[in-house]
């Protein structure tokens, strides 16, 4: 999709860049995926596929918490490694100093798959894979840590302090446009309201993106095998916000599917409990300040993605001021 924030990078400096990383000779580079924010290219050599994703350029207007963002993803692709069962990709290099390229990007394998919203299923499959995104949940909340927020900032004692910095720094972003949200700051005094809930919540790794185009699907002699990209987002805090994208037309109450696959492979259940159903409500409230917000720093009036971000934004507020108010 088109968007401002892409820097895009010819062939021949991509075919330079591979060839200094000592991964050989790139014999096809082409343009990869429908992703929104990075520029991403597929990049063959020999019998061996990669991707090479490449940041925003250093002077390009991104959000807060996307400043230094794909140093986040090779951050959370090694946790996910080195913790789950999950297959990402590998990652063969990375250059964050910007002197081969005039902003960051990294090298890695090229998972072969088609995205899960892309997938022929069978009424069967189309179960299982459901299953399988909510064991992916259940697996990476497994990753616990001791400090909240995104680690490519700054880094909080408890989830309430966390989530509120998060609301603001989106309030401050929508401000050095010169625009205001004036939900975004009804969610900032009912995350206040909720205080002491926010604050109980557990740290652990929460992705945030858990959606179709970021599952991959491959089709086996032994059945579907499913591998995971692009965990960019992701952020140390209530993990009841991936809940957000899983099931993501249903109130918590009623992911009753998505819900016993993750308890079944969860060390501690969600049922979603009144505390549980406000926490949710807060990142439905936060994902909704998101794609109002950045709609300003990618898209304009023009573009197919403003207008969906601002009937989600609705729809998500809508859904999070329903139980935050109560």
């Amino acid at each position: 999709m088109i968007s401002r924030t892409k820097y895009p990078v010819d062939e021949k400096t991509i075919r330079r860049l591979f060839k200094e990383a000592g991964l050989g000779e790139a014999e096809t580079v082409t343009p990869l995926g429908a992703g929104e924010y990075n520029a991403v290219y597929s990049v063959s050599v020999g019998e061996k596929e990669y991707a090479i994703k490449i940041a925003p350029a250093p002077d390009c207007p991104v959000l807060t918490y996307e400043h230094s963002m794909m140093q986040s993803e090779v951050y959370w692709y090694q946790k996910i490694r080195d913790n789950t069962n999950i297959r990402v990709p590998e990652v063969y290099f990375t250059d964050f100093t910007r002197t081969k390229l005039p902003t960051d990007y990294f090298i890695m394998e090229k998972l072969d798959g088609i995205p899960l919203d892309k997938m022929d299923f069978s009424k069967a499959e189309r179960k299982d894979a459901d299953r399988q995104t909510a064991e992916f949940a259940a697996q990476v909340h497994g990753i616990s840590g001791d400090r909240f927020g995104y680690v490519q900032n700054e880094l909080y004692p408890d989830w309430y302090t966390a989530i509120r910095m998060m609301t603001k720094n989106l309030l401050d972003d929508c401000a050095r446009v010169n625009k205001r949200s004036r939900r975004g700051e009804k969610l900032l005094a009912l995350i206040d309201r909720h205080k002491s809930v926010l604050e109980k919540a557990p740290c652990t790794m929460v992705n945030f993106d858990l959606c179709p185009p970021n599952i991959l699907c491959k089709r086996e002699k032994d059945g579907i095998h499913y591998s995971w990209i692009d965990p960019e987002r992701s952020f140390w805090g209530d993990k009841i916000l991936d809940f957000v994208c899983l099931d993501a037309t249903h109130p918590l109450e009623k992911k009753t599917g998505v819900l016993a696959s993750y308890n079944a492979a969860a060390n501690t259940p969600v049922t979603a409990t009144r505390e549980e159903q406000i926490r949710y409500a807060v990142g439905q409230g936060y994902l909704a300040l998101i794609v109002e917000t950045e709609k300003y720093y990618r898209y304009t009036p023009h573009h197919f993605g403003w207008w969906r971000n601002v009937f989600a934004g609705l729809y998500l507020y809508a859904d999070a001021f329903r139980v935050l108010r109560k």
